[in-house]
């Protein structure tokens, strides 16, 4: 591979690169940032998005647990286990999805419970906040005790208020 290739693809602050791939003469394949000659045959030219302000990639067993159990938190403004939920999560790197509810009906319909903070961990459900209990959750769900986040990348997500839980119907985990 030609370096001036790779050095283009490392260069931050680039809106596109311009990348080229030919076959020359002898049947060698080629990948240039740079035209390729008349006598190339078989030429392809693709426009890219440069990575740059792309967040870094999670560790592989980070992403795995992400995957296979996504956390949802749903909270109301005052409320200081949701705070505690908030805080433990965090602390522990743990990426989630917060969901503020205004409506304790609302939830109530949508999960079966008005008590918050409701946690899912993938499609169990944990309602109020208990230390011990989301601290299990999330270590049989495969999350590292100690955050394994990449410097700038933040745990929380907002969504929309009132946003419909996902849990299978009939879940429940033990408190």
């Amino acid at each position: 591979m030609d370096l001036r290739f790779l050095a283009l693809l490392l260069l931050p602050g680039l809106v596109t690169a311009q990348t080229y791939r030919w076959v020359d003469d002898a049947g060698n394949v080629h990948y240039s940032d740079q035209a390729p000659p008349a006598s190339a045959r078989d030429v392809q030219k693709t426009s890219a998005p440069a990575r740059q302000g792309a967040s870094p990639p999670l560790p592989y067993a980070l992403q795995q647990a992400v995957k296979n159990f996504p956390v949802t938190l749903y909270t109301s403004k005052t409320c200081d286990p949701c705070d505690q939920a908030r805080t433990l999560l965090e602390n522990r790197g743990v990426p989630y999805k917060e969901i503020g509810v205004a409506d304790a009906q609302a939830l109530e319909k949508l999960a079966g419970s008005t008590a918050v903070p409701l946690m899912t961990v993938g499609r169990e459900k944990y309602d109020g906040f208990e230390s011990a209990a989301y601290h299990a959750a999330l270590d049989i769900a495969g999350y590292p005790r100690i955050s394994l986040l990449p410097p700038g990348v933040h745990a929380r997500e907002e969504a929309k208020p009132d946003a419909k839980p996902e849990i299978a119907p009939g879940a429940n985990a033990p408190k």
